[in-house]
Protein backbone atom coordinates (compact mmCIF):
# COMPACT_ATOMS: atom_id res chain seq x y z
CA UNK A 1 0.00 0.00 0.00
CA UNK A 2 1.37 3.42 -0.93
CA UNK A 3 2.29 5.76 1.92
CA UNK A 4 1.40 9.45 1.92
CA UNK A 5 3.21 12.33 3.61
CA UNK A 6 2.15 15.91 4.29
CA UNK A 7 5.07 18.32 4.68
CA UNK A 8 4.29 21.68 6.30
CA UNK A 9 6.89 24.43 6.07
CA UNK A 10 7.74 27.45 8.18
CA UNK A 11 6.43 30.96 7.71
CA UNK A 12 5.44 32.65 10.99
CA UNK A 13 1.90 33.21 12.25
CA UNK A 14 0.76 34.22 8.78
CA UNK A 15 2.21 30.98 7.45
CA UNK A 16 0.18 29.03 10.02
CA UNK A 17 -2.97 30.86 8.92
CA UNK A 18 -2.34 30.42 5.19
CA UNK A 19 -1.60 26.70 5.59
CA UNK A 20 -4.76 26.11 7.62
CA UNK A 21 -6.83 28.10 5.14
CA UNK A 22 -5.41 26.14 2.21
CA UNK A 23 -5.97 22.78 3.90
CA UNK A 24 -9.51 23.77 4.82
CA UNK A 25 -10.20 24.84 1.23
CA UNK A 26 -8.87 21.51 -0.05
CA UNK A 27 -11.03 19.63 2.46
CA UNK A 28 -14.07 21.48 1.14
CA UNK A 29 -13.21 19.97 -2.25
CA UNK A 30 -12.97 16.44 -0.92
CA UNK A 31 -9.23 16.40 -0.25
CA UNK A 32 -8.59 15.56 3.39
CA UNK A 33 -4.84 15.77 3.87
CA UNK A 34 -5.17 15.05 7.58
CA UNK A 35 -5.26 11.34 6.64
CA UNK A 36 -1.50 11.39 5.93
CA UNK A 37 0.68 8.54 7.15
CA UNK A 38 3.44 11.04 7.98
CA UNK A 39 3.44 14.69 9.00
CA UNK A 40 6.62 16.75 8.81
CA UNK A 41 6.24 20.09 10.57
CA UNK A 42 8.93 22.76 10.54
CA UNK A 43 8.61 25.91 12.62
CA UNK A 44 5.12 27.30 11.85
CA UNK A 45 4.42 24.00 10.10
CA UNK A 46 5.00 22.16 13.37
CA UNK A 47 2.18 24.19 14.94
CA UNK A 48 -0.14 23.30 12.07
CA UNK A 49 0.88 19.62 12.17
CA UNK A 50 0.26 19.45 15.92
CA UNK A 51 -3.17 21.05 15.46
CA UNK A 52 -4.13 18.84 12.51
CA UNK A 53 -3.27 15.65 14.38
CA UNK A 54 -5.18 16.78 17.48
CA UNK A 55 -8.84 16.62 18.31
CA UNK A 56 -9.90 19.98 16.86
CA UNK A 57 -11.70 19.73 13.48
CA UNK A 58 -10.21 21.62 10.56
CA UNK A 59 -13.19 23.95 10.21
CA UNK A 60 -12.75 25.09 13.81
CA UNK A 61 -9.02 25.63 13.27
CA UNK A 62 -9.87 27.80 10.29
CA UNK A 63 -12.50 29.75 12.24
CA UNK A 64 -9.92 30.41 14.96
CA UNK A 65 -7.58 32.04 12.45
CA UNK A 66 -10.35 34.42 11.38
CA UNK A 67 -11.21 35.56 14.88
CA UNK A 68 -7.99 35.35 16.89
CA UNK A 69 -5.53 38.22 16.40
CA UNK A 70 -3.38 37.38 19.43
CA UNK A 71 0.37 37.46 19.20
CA UNK A 72 3.35 39.70 19.91
CA UNK A 73 2.88 42.71 17.64
CA UNK A 74 6.43 43.84 18.38
CA UNK A 75 7.96 40.75 16.76
CA UNK A 76 9.28 41.42 13.27
CA UNK A 77 11.40 39.23 11.01
CA UNK A 78 13.93 41.87 10.07
CA UNK A 79 16.88 42.04 7.71
CA UNK A 80 19.26 40.88 10.43
CA UNK A 81 17.30 37.68 10.96
CA UNK A 82 17.08 36.92 7.25
CA UNK A 83 20.80 37.59 6.87
CA UNK A 84 21.47 35.16 9.69
CA UNK A 85 19.59 32.39 7.87
CA UNK A 86 21.55 33.11 4.68
CA UNK A 87 24.92 33.04 6.47
CA UNK A 88 23.99 29.81 8.24
CA UNK A 89 23.43 28.17 4.86
CA UNK A 90 26.47 29.65 3.12
CA UNK A 91 29.02 29.74 5.95
CA UNK A 92 32.39 28.67 4.46
CA UNK A 93 33.16 26.36 7.39
CA UNK A 94 30.19 24.17 6.51
CA UNK A 95 26.48 24.20 7.21
CA UNK A 96 26.72 22.78 10.71
CA UNK A 97 29.18 25.50 11.71
CA UNK A 98 26.98 28.11 10.08
CA UNK A 99 23.95 26.91 12.01
CA UNK A 100 25.98 26.91 15.23
CA UNK A 101 27.16 30.47 14.61
CA UNK A 102 23.56 31.64 14.21
CA UNK A 103 22.49 29.58 17.21
CA UNK A 104 25.15 31.12 19.45
CA UNK A 105 24.08 34.59 18.30
CA UNK A 106 20.52 33.64 19.30
CA UNK A 107 21.75 32.57 22.75
CA UNK A 108 23.22 36.05 23.26
CA UNK A 109 20.18 37.96 21.94
CA UNK A 110 17.79 39.73 24.29
CA UNK A 111 14.31 38.29 23.87
CA UNK A 112 11.32 37.33 26.00
CA UNK A 113 11.79 34.61 28.65
CA UNK A 114 11.55 30.99 27.53
CA UNK A 115 8.62 30.42 29.86
CA UNK A 116 6.62 33.17 28.16
CA UNK A 117 7.31 31.74 24.74
CA UNK A 118 6.38 28.20 25.80
CA UNK A 119 3.10 29.50 27.21
CA UNK A 120 2.32 31.11 23.85
CA UNK A 121 3.02 27.85 21.99
CA UNK A 122 0.92 25.87 24.46
CA UNK A 123 -2.00 28.22 23.83
CA UNK A 124 -1.84 27.32 20.13
CA UNK A 125 -1.07 23.60 20.31
CA UNK A 126 -3.39 22.90 23.29
CA UNK A 127 -2.06 19.37 23.82
CA UNK A 128 1.19 17.95 25.15
CA UNK A 129 0.90 14.32 24.09
CA UNK A 130 2.11 13.12 20.71
CA UNK A 131 -0.54 12.00 18.20
CA UNK A 132 -1.02 8.45 17.01
CA UNK A 133 -0.01 9.56 13.50
CA UNK A 134 3.69 9.77 12.81
CA UNK A 135 4.91 13.35 13.29
CA UNK A 136 8.47 14.63 12.78
CA UNK A 137 9.50 18.02 14.18
CA UNK A 138 13.02 19.25 13.34
CA UNK A 139 15.00 21.75 15.42
CA UNK A 140 18.66 22.81 15.56
CA UNK A 141 21.00 22.63 18.57
CA UNK A 142 21.96 26.24 19.24
CA UNK A 143 25.49 25.39 20.44
CA UNK A 144 26.56 22.71 17.97
CA UNK A 145 24.37 23.32 14.92
CA UNK A 146 23.38 19.65 14.95
CA UNK A 147 19.89 18.80 13.71
CA UNK A 148 17.45 17.05 16.03
CA UNK A 149 14.34 15.37 14.68
CA UNK A 150 11.82 15.10 17.50
CA UNK A 151 9.09 12.46 17.41
CA UNK A 152 6.96 10.54 19.87
CA UNK A 153 9.95 8.29 20.72
CA UNK A 154 12.25 11.21 21.63
CA UNK A 155 11.12 11.36 25.25
CA UNK A 156 10.10 15.04 25.07
CA UNK A 157 6.70 16.67 25.18
CA UNK A 158 4.98 17.79 21.99
CA UNK A 159 4.80 21.41 23.16
CA UNK A 160 8.54 21.46 23.91
CA UNK A 161 9.31 20.04 20.46
CA UNK A 162 7.08 22.58 18.70
CA UNK A 163 8.46 25.46 20.78
CA UNK A 164 11.99 24.44 19.81
CA UNK A 165 11.12 24.21 16.13
CA UNK A 166 9.48 27.67 16.29
CA UNK A 167 12.37 29.43 18.05
CA UNK A 168 13.23 31.95 15.31
CA UNK A 169 16.81 33.00 16.13
CA UNK A 170 17.27 36.63 17.26
CA UNK A 171 13.47 37.01 17.58
CA UNK A 172 12.51 34.31 20.10
CA UNK A 173 14.69 32.64 22.74
CA UNK A 174 16.35 29.29 22.04
CA UNK A 175 14.22 26.74 23.86
CA UNK A 176 15.48 24.23 26.41
CA UNK A 177 14.58 20.62 25.70
CA UNK A 178 16.28 17.79 27.55
CA UNK A 179 18.94 20.13 28.94
CA UNK A 180 19.93 21.55 25.54
CA UNK A 181 18.95 24.81 23.81
CA UNK A 182 17.38 24.67 20.36
CA UNK A 183 16.56 27.15 17.60
CA UNK A 184 14.12 27.06 14.70
CA UNK A 185 14.00 23.97 12.49
CA UNK A 186 13.89 26.33 9.53
CA UNK A 187 17.58 27.07 10.12
CA UNK A 188 18.17 23.67 8.50
CA UNK A 189 15.50 23.99 5.82
CA UNK A 190 12.30 25.95 5.27
CA UNK A 191 10.33 22.68 5.04
CA UNK A 192 12.75 19.73 5.48
CA UNK A 193 11.09 17.87 2.62
CA UNK A 194 13.82 15.21 2.62
CA UNK A 195 12.36 13.75 5.83
CA UNK A 196 9.54 12.32 3.67
CA UNK A 197 11.94 10.46 1.38
CA UNK A 198 10.56 7.01 2.24
CA UNK A 199 7.00 7.90 1.19
CA UNK A 200 5.29 7.36 -2.15
CA UNK A 201 3.03 10.42 -2.37
CA UNK A 202 4.17 13.71 -0.86
CA UNK A 203 2.31 17.01 -0.69
CA UNK A 204 4.39 19.99 0.44
CA UNK A 205 2.63 23.11 1.72
CA UNK A 206 5.32 25.77 2.00
CA UNK A 207 4.68 29.43 2.81
CA UNK A 208 8.33 30.06 1.93
CA UNK A 209 9.90 28.54 -1.19
CA UNK A 210 13.15 30.49 -1.11
CA UNK A 211 16.57 29.59 0.25
CA UNK A 212 20.14 30.84 0.19
CA UNK A 213 20.96 27.87 -2.04
CA UNK A 214 18.56 27.12 -4.88
CA UNK A 215 18.93 23.39 -4.19
CA UNK A 216 17.58 23.93 -0.66
CA UNK A 217 14.23 25.33 -1.79
CA UNK A 218 11.30 23.06 -0.85
CA UNK A 219 10.40 22.63 -4.52
CA UNK A 220 13.96 21.53 -5.33
CA UNK A 221 14.00 19.16 -2.36
CA UNK A 222 10.75 17.62 -3.56
CA UNK A 223 12.25 16.93 -6.98
CA UNK A 224 15.19 15.17 -5.35
CA UNK A 225 12.88 12.65 -3.70
CA UNK A 226 13.13 10.80 -7.00
CA UNK A 227 11.02 9.98 -10.06
CA UNK A 228 9.15 7.20 -8.27
CA UNK A 229 7.72 9.64 -5.71
CA UNK A 230 4.66 11.63 -6.74
CA UNK A 231 4.88 15.17 -5.34
CA UNK A 232 2.94 18.41 -5.31
CA UNK A 233 4.43 21.59 -3.86
CA UNK A 234 2.02 24.41 -3.03
CA UNK A 235 3.31 27.90 -2.21
CA UNK A 236 1.39 31.18 -1.83
CA UNK A 237 0.11 32.70 -5.06
CA UNK A 238 0.22 36.46 -5.73
CA UNK A 239 -3.02 37.13 -3.87
CA UNK A 240 -1.87 35.13 -0.87
CA UNK A 241 1.51 36.88 -0.79
CA UNK A 242 -0.27 40.24 -0.75
CA UNK A 243 -2.56 39.07 2.06
CA UNK A 244 0.34 37.72 4.10
CA UNK A 245 2.32 40.94 3.82
CA UNK A 246 5.97 41.54 4.61
CA UNK A 247 6.02 40.62 8.29
CA UNK A 248 5.36 36.92 8.77
CA UNK A 249 4.88 37.48 12.50
CA UNK A 250 2.10 40.08 12.25
CA UNK A 251 -0.99 38.66 14.02
CA UNK A 252 -3.21 41.23 12.29
CA UNK A 253 -2.55 39.40 8.99
CA UNK A 254 -3.78 36.01 10.24
CA UNK A 255 -7.35 36.35 8.94
CA UNK A 256 -6.39 37.70 5.48
CA UNK A 257 -3.76 34.97 5.11
CA UNK A 258 -6.22 32.23 6.08
CA UNK A 259 -8.84 33.53 3.67
CA UNK A 260 -6.28 33.74 0.87
CA UNK A 261 -5.21 30.15 1.51
CA UNK A 262 -8.80 28.96 1.37
CA UNK A 263 -9.35 30.82 -1.92
CA UNK A 264 -6.13 29.46 -3.42
CA UNK A 265 -7.26 25.89 -2.79
CA UNK A 266 -9.59 26.12 -5.79
CA UNK A 267 -6.66 26.62 -8.16
CA UNK A 268 -4.43 23.85 -6.77
CA UNK A 269 -7.00 21.19 -5.85
CA UNK A 270 -6.72 19.10 -9.00
CA UNK A 271 -2.93 19.12 -8.91
CA UNK A 272 -2.95 17.99 -5.31
CA UNK A 273 -5.68 15.42 -6.01
CA UNK A 274 -3.55 13.74 -8.70
CA UNK A 275 -0.84 13.15 -6.11
CA UNK A 276 -2.92 12.44 -3.01
CA UNK A 277 -5.56 10.16 -4.51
Amino acid sequence: MEKRALVLGGGGVTGVAWEIGLLYGLAERGLDLTTADLFVGTSAGSVVAAELTGATPLDKLYARELTDTSGDTSAVVGTRVLLGFVLAALWPGGRTRGRARLGRAALRARTVPESERRTAIAARVRRDDWPAARLLVPAVDALTGAVEIFDRDSGVSLIDAVAASCAVPLVWPPMTVGGRRYVDGGVRSAANVDLARDYDRVVVVAPIDVAARRADRPSAQARRLGPAVRTAVVTPDAAARAAIGRNALAPSRRAPAAEAGRAQAAAVAERVRRVWQ
